[in-house]
């Protein structure tokens, strides 16, 4: 955790892991589980410390017990607190059953050193885009009016910006723009960081830094009109939170090929 005498948080995000009922089935050719392990054993193999880790959506591509059970026995190993928010292919009601431990948990607010962290749901039940009710907006709001001192972190799975991918900014928070009144009302808010779109993306809107992060198994083909899919290897993005609102950061890729990948027009 952090002490007046570190310079920063380091936090761990890792996105769109779509793990499978079975362990050795897979997702368009691609071992997702295996995946998911060894982008996460890089990251530690990379990084001294993390104090946070952060899974931003889809982490089940079958929304079962047994999926989140996976996700839950190999996080735990690391020790390191990990919270979660749900994508479109999760079921969340069940993730805030079984990641409820002490150390993984759907916690929708975080608060580190100086910083805050919000985790917000931007699920539609049974659609692949994206909306943040007003119970979302709400406690965004009310979490930024809370803690005006604390430098903030917004994370949600949907992407609130378009990527130049026909197809996938069809998936968007349909309702950015209020979403974005909230954000751009509070200087506080340093970064927004999101999932969905398998694909690493930066922008930046006012004071807040925009980060899309690829997943840690395929991705998407970036600027395509229609479902398309990309070789680059799977990835994870280390965030460093400085005390005085700074932000480094850097989206890593494992250093071997992504293996058995099976392109296809039709989506999954």
């Amino acid at each position: 955790m952090m002490t007046l005498a570190t310079e920063c948080l380091s936090i761990l995000q890792l996105s769109d892991t779509h793990i499978l009922a079975s362990s050795d089935a897979t997702l368009l050719g691609v071992d997702t589980a295996y995946y998911f392990r060894a982008v996460l054993a890089r990251a530690f193999a990379d990084h001294p410390r993390f104090d946070l880790i952060m899974l931003t959506g889809d982490l089940a591509q079958d929304p079962i017990s047994p999926s989140y059970q996976y996700l839950l026995q190999h996080i735990s190993q690391y020790g390191v607190p990990t919270v979660c928010l749900p994508g479109n292919h999760d079921d969340y009601a069940l993730m805030q059953r079984v990641l409820n431990t002490e150390l993984v948990s759907c916690r929708k607010q975080v608060l580190l050193g100086n910083w805050q962290i919000i985790n917000l749901n931007s699920q539609i039940i049974g659609e692949e885009g994206g909306y943040l009710d007003a119970g979302e907006l709400s406690f965004l709001s009310a979490s930024l009016k809370a803690y005006p001192d604390r430098h903030a972190l917004v994370a949600v799975h949907h992407h609130s910006l378009p990527t130049e991918s026909y197809w996938m900014d069809t998936m968007m928070i349909s309702n950015s723009d209020a979403f974005w009144e909230i954000l751009k009302s509070h200087r506080q808010v340093k970064a927004l960081v999101n999932g969905h779109i398998h694909q690493e993306m930066e922008a930046q809107i006012a004071n807040v830094r925009i980060l899309g992060t690829p997943s840690t198994c395929f991705q998407f083909k970036p600027k395509s009109l229609g479902f398309a899919l990309d070789e680059t290897s799977p990835a994870y993005r280390h965030l460093q939170l400085y005390t005085d609102g700074r932000i480094a950061t850097q989206v890593k890729r494992l250093p071997e090929a992504l293996v058995g990948l099976q392109h296809t027009p039709h989506g999954y």
